[in-house]
């Protein structure tokens, strides 16, 4: 008997803190999953769907700031964009190593969750560039609906220098967009893209961290003369596969991308 006792103020103890660091909102158009840091914890994170109508698709997000901190007139803005997972949910989550990272320098850090569980999968057979061209198109017109939806949410932030940061098709999927809307993005950093060719240009400024483990398609990369002509940045690691580049990876490949990125964006 006060073996059960003992038993049930476990559970109710147990159950008490779960409450207490995970409160779920509900409205008619929006989720809001809200996790709340430890008050030492240097990053609040907050998950939530938008939903654009015009296409009736949800694009979850999560939003990574400095705990305890307001948000500042013309705070920049950087957007993470997945690298491909089979459609798997919380893909979106899968870079907190970086997204917190910067959230703590005082960046708004913005995730995408760009496969939801009904799409169809990335096609593996055909020329990537034309059958996959779609789902990038897709993930470039979540990336301008975040972007549309943040500003008259968030109007103090910084728009006008935005970083977008992609992991292989994520990467794509953010080339694609910088040269639809070339004019909305100041600085796109890939982490190893493969399909969609970089822009040549000098706005935005273009960065790239390359694996040690995978080629990228003909044309991706620009060539010699290009990257002189354009400032174009690309950096190979050469102790970091394909698939390290996300929380996978291990103590020093996280510190050697941050590292890198940390030095594109002060460039």
């Amino acid at each position: 008997m006060i073996r059960n006792l003992h038993l049930s103020y476990l559970h109710l103890w147990s159950a008490t803190i779960l409450l207490s660091l995970l409160q779920v909102v509900i409205s008619p158009t929006t989720v809001y999953l809200r996790k709340f840091c430890a008050p030492h914890h240097p990053v609040h994170i907050d998950t939530l769907t938008l939903m654009d109508s015009l296409r009736q698709r949800p694009i979850p997000i999560a939003i990574y700031r400095k705990n305890n901190h307001p948000l500042t007139k013309n705070q920049k803005v950087i957007i993470l964009n997945h690298g491909y997972n089979d459609n798997r949910k919380y893909s979106y989550l899968g870079y907190s190593f970086l997204a917190e990272y910067l959230a703590a320098k005082n960046y708004f850090v913005i995730s995408i969750q760009h496969e939801l569980p009904n799409d169809s999968l990335l096609p593996r057979n055909g020329i990537p560039q034309i059958v996959r061209r779609p789902f990038w198109e897709r993930g470039a017109d979540n990336i301008l609906f975040v972007i549309q939806s943040l500003r008259n949410t968030h109007p103090e932030l910084d728009f006008k220098h935005l970083t977008l940061i992609g992991h292989s098709n994520g990467g794509d999927m953010t080339a694609l967009f910088a040269q639809q809307h070339p004019l909305m993005v100041n600085k796109l950093i890939t982490l190893d893209n493969r399909r969609m060719p970089l822009p040549r240009t000098n706005h935005p400024q273009v960065y790239s961290l390359r694996s040690s483990d995978q080629l990228p398609d003909e044309g991706v990369l620009p060539d010699v003369a290009e990257i002189e002509k354009y400032k174009i940045t690309i950096v190979t690691l050469p102790h970091t596969a394909h698939n390290d580049m996300c929380d996978a990876a291990s103590t020093y490949q996280r510190r050697e991308m941050i590292r890198h990125i940390l030095n594109f964006l002060k460039d």
